[in-house]
């Protein structure tokens, strides 16, 4: 049974189903309805909310199916609001290696997921601090691109600048200088915070400076500062240059954040925003994208962030 015995696929359903159960709607940005005979959430509920088939879904809960992916374990454990301790139990159950905190299937914490879901109105987007999207709302992926297909190296943001022309597009070129200065700025505050032989940091660094003069150049500055509150201009395909407040909220050891984007006072933003909401993603641009990529059947839509 693709590497899982009968006996685990059993306890997978079970336990997806008691922390489907628990999940009252609203604590997921759901209407509660008046129909509701048992509470907690819906299968194609949680089906949705993980970007799986309602089919895939009810197989697992069935205890039956293929061996689900370590990403969409991960996408279930953020649907399903788990702890750090009930995803990695999710992750044993499927016989899958618990991931390292920080990379792309780093569990994010609850308390984060609930406030994203109050900010429908509001681009907002969880990452680590290596700049890999975790989970985005849908106006963060309209005004950003739909960031979470990634994989390997090219999940961060930071690495993408560095190593694909594509991934500048997002703002106008004559902020580039600025823009590259902070990322390495910030880059080197994460490393610092990090323990000193973290694998994932050490090979990013090492990659950038091998390929990236640009890089290397503002490596050697040594300049240090996390990246708070910035103000950005950023560019839309379709609408034009978009002028923002990008706010930062920390977690407590630091390697994950909420980013949001406000209108920047005195600007058009505002108005540009509700028209955000409703072109949404319809007009988009293709990234470069590996054929290791293509090969896997993956498409991010845009650019990052």
């Amino acid at each position: 049974m693709d590497g899982m015995s009968a006996v685990k696929y059993a306890e997978l359903g079970a336990f997806l189903r008691s922390r489907r159960e628990r999940i009252r709607p609203a604590d997921v940005g759901l209407p509660a309805g008046s129909r509701r005979r048992v509470p907690g959430l819906r299968r194609e509920e949680v089906a949705q909310l993980a970007g799986a088939s309602v089919d895939y879904y009810n197989e697992l809960e069935r205890g039956a199916g293929s061996q689900p992916s370590e990403q969409m374990i991960a996408a279930l454990a953020r649907a399903l609001r788990l702890s750090a301790d009930e995803r990695d139990y999710l992750y044993r159950l499927a016989d899958r290696p618990v991931p390292v905190q920080g990379g792309p299937a780093s569990h994010v914490h609850p308390g984060m997921l609930d406030l994203l879901d109050r900010m429908p109105s509001t681009p907002a987007q969880v990452i680590t601090d290596l700049h890999v999207t975790l989970v985005q709302n849908p106006l963060a992926a309209a005004l950003l691109g739909e960031q979470l297909a990634y994989r390997g190296p090219r999940a961060s943001f930071v690495y993408r600048w560095f190593t694909e022309p594509a991934a500048r597009r997002l703002y106008p070129e004559a902020d580039h200088p600025i823009q590259s200065r902070a990322f390495v700025a910030d880059l080197r505050a994460a490393a610092a915070r990090r323990d000193a032989k973290d694998p994932e940091t050490g090979t990013m660094i090492r990659t950038l400076l091998d390929v990236s003069p640009e890089f290397a150049a503002l490596w050697a500055d040594h300049e240090v500062a996390f990246r708070r509150n910035d103000r950005k201009r950023i560019v839309h395909p379709t609408i034009g240059v978009i002028e923002l407040n990008c706010l930062n909220l920390f977690s407590e050891d630091g390697r994950q954040r909420l980013l949001w984007f406000t209108p920047a006072v005195g600007t058009r933003s505002a108005g540009l925003l509700e028209l955000l909401a409703v072109v949404g993603t319809q007009e988009v641009v293709e990234p470069t994208v590996s054929a290791a990529t293509r090969t896997a059947g993956t498409s991010p839509r845009r650019r990052g962030f």
